[in-house]
Order: structure tokens, then C-alpha cells, then sequence
């Protein structure tokens, strides 16, 4: 039967099958549409992602996030066929810092110490001294020697409220995810308006209007526990709409709205939502698009990505 034919059900049936065939393991992004969610071995962030990708057994990784996430899996696990099931979800806050500027700055500035963001290209990784993903910032810049001045790639917004949270002084890379900067203090108010009693949990790559606003600021993988640990039964969720997938299965006894936008009624990521379960199919069946990262660069990139594994744990 062709997929086009197929409904969700038969689709992900088929996705189940082709995994046993294959030998293959599906990460997917807390960001991911509902069905991929479903379909996938492990659901989680970018440093949960991380470690499932390192960790990996199966002859393919087949990655339901976006580039620069299949690349990471691919420098963690270089054995391991790496699968994109979609070459064009990329990353507006990737995007933001190129090798070339990054490589500028760096010869101008030898002595900074580098911490960039795990939404990077392994380009960028590879000039960087650690990495770090929203779940554990805190702690990556915490541990950086306090005789280093520390430049912090892409996110300015993450930056700036690690920069807050640590008291540590950094320079911030002028970059931004175009998701999250459309959640406004304003939008939140009118929400909050209408659901008084929910507290507004939201992601720090938001703008500071929205992160002061907010009950709590966390990674996607720590929204889960602190609105399951929390007693109120509403949320308002400021971070990209997938999360939303994830809080009501795990938590489905409880009520979570998506924060809204100025653009829709919901943060909605267009390079996370390209991956379909059809793409995921064609993935399985026939190893399209599969990731490489050239081997001076995935050395050099593993060394930060080490760097942040050891220093998270």
C-alpha cells in the first residue's frame, strides 16, 4: 500500500516494523509533531538526546530533530549510520554564528574561553572549549576557570540569563531563536488574564520581558518535573508548541496552554515540524539523508561535546 494511502495508525505500524528491520534507533526532539513522538525509542532534549546518542548500539541513529542535532549525534557515535529524515530542518539560531566569524574572533581573542550553545553547526563546535545545552548552563559556565573571560555562542538570551543566574560576566553572541523571541510579555499578560492561576513556565531562550514575567525558566526536560511536582493544575508554556505532546502524556491529569505569539495561537518551530511520519518511513527504507561530519572537524568538535558530558555529570 503506498503511503499516501496509509492513515497514522498503519504509518506508524510501519515506521515500528522498519525499525526492527533495520536496526535502527529514533531520537526524537521534545519539539517533534505528536505522531513522531510516538514512534520514537526516546523523547527528550538536547542533552538527554546527547547521551542516548553516544550510547547507542543500533546500526542507524535516525534523528528527528534538525541538522545540527544529527550532527552531534554523528561526532558522539561516528560508527553508527546517522539519519536526517529531512536535509532542510535546520536552525534559525544555528544559523546565527557561522565558522567564519566565529573563527575571526577567535583569532582576535585567543585567551576567551568558548562556551557555545549545542544548537550550533559542528563547524562552530570544533572552535569551541565546551558545550552546553539549557539543562545544564548553569553549571557548564559555573565551572569555567574564573580567570578566563568567557565569550557565550549563539543565544544572547540564554546568555544573558545564565549571565544572571551565575553573576559571571560573558560577552554574548548577538543571536536568537526566531521561535521563542515571538512569545512577548504581552502575549503572556493576555493569557495570564485568562488563567490567573497558572503559573508561566518558560524557556530561557526567551527575551528577558518574558523570563521576568515567568514563575519559572528551565529546560524543556525540567518543565516536566517541575509541573508534575508543582500543585497547580494549569500551565502556560512558553517554548516551542511540541513540548506540549510531551507535558499532557506524561502529565495528563493536569491542563497546559501553549503560550501564544503574535504570528499564531502557538510557538510553532517550522524546521522541527518538517520531519513527517512519511519522511520518517522513506529514512528507514532507504537511509536518506544521512549525516557526515569530516573527520578534522568531528574530532575536533568531540572534544567540547566531551567537555560538556563529563563536566554534567
Amino acid at each position: 500500500m503506498s503511503l499516501k494511502k496509509m492513515g497514522i495508525e498503519e504509518k506508524k505500524e510501519r515506521v515500528l516494523k522498519l525499525k526492527k528491520e533495520k536496526n535502527a534507533l529514533i531520537l526524537a526532539h521534545n519539539y517533534q509533531l505528536a505522531e513522531i513522538q510516538d514512534v520514537a525509542d526516546f523523547v527528550g532534549d538536547s542533552l538527554g538526546l546527547s547521551f542516548k546518542a553516544r550510547e547507542a548500539t543500533q546500526q542507524r541513529i535516525i534523528f528527528c530533530g534538525v541538522h545540527f542535532m544529527a550532527e552531534t549525534a554523528k561526532i558522539l557515535n561516528p560508527n553508527r549510520k546517522v539519519i536526517l529524515p529531512d536535509i532542510e530542518a535546520g536552525c534559525s539560531l544555528s544559523d546565527s554564528c557561522s565558522y567564519e566569524d566565529l573563527l575571526e574572533y577567535k583569532k582576535e581573542n585567543p585567551t576567551t574561553f568558548i562556551v557555545a550553545y549545542v544548537n550550533t553547526s559542528a563547524a562552530v563546535k570544533s572552535l569551541s572549549d565546551c558545550i552546553c545545552t539549557s539543562a545544564n548552563a548553569l553549571k557548564i559556565v559555573q565551572k569555567v576557570p574564573p580567570d578566563r573571560n568567557i565569550l557565550f555562542v549563539p543565544d544572547q538570551n540564554l546568555g544573558e540569563w545564565v549571565q544572571n543566574q551565575t553573576g559571571r560576566k560573558m560577552d554574548l553572541w548577538p543571536g536568537e531563536c526566531y521561535v521563542h523571541v515571538e512569545i512577548t510579555h504581552q502575549s503572556l499578560l493576555e493569557l495570564k488574564k485568562r488563567f490567573p492561576a497558572a503559573p508561566i513556565v518558560s524557556h530561557p531562550e526567551c527575551e528577558r520581558a518574558v523570563r521576568m514575567l515567568s514563575d519559572f525558566v528551565c529546560s524543556t526536560e525540567q518543565m516536566i518535573g517541575y509541573c508534575k511536582n508543582h500543585p497547580a493544575r494549569s500551565f502556560i508554556i512558553a517554548t516551542e508548541s511540541g513540548m506540549i505532546t510531551r507535558l499532557k502524556k506524561e502529565i495528563p491529569e493536569k491542563e497546559f496552554i501553549a503560550a501564544s505569539t503574535s504570528r499564531c495561537a502557538c510557538a510553532h518551530c517550522k524546521f522541527m515540524k518538517k520531519i513527517t511520519l512519511d519522511k520518517l518511513i522513506t529514512a528507514l527504507e532507504s537511509d536518506r539523508f544521512e549525516i557526515d561530519v569530516p573527520i578534522e572537524i568531528r574530532k575536533k568538535a568531540f572534544l567540547p561535546i566531551q567537555q560538556m558530558l563529563e563536566w554534567s555529570v
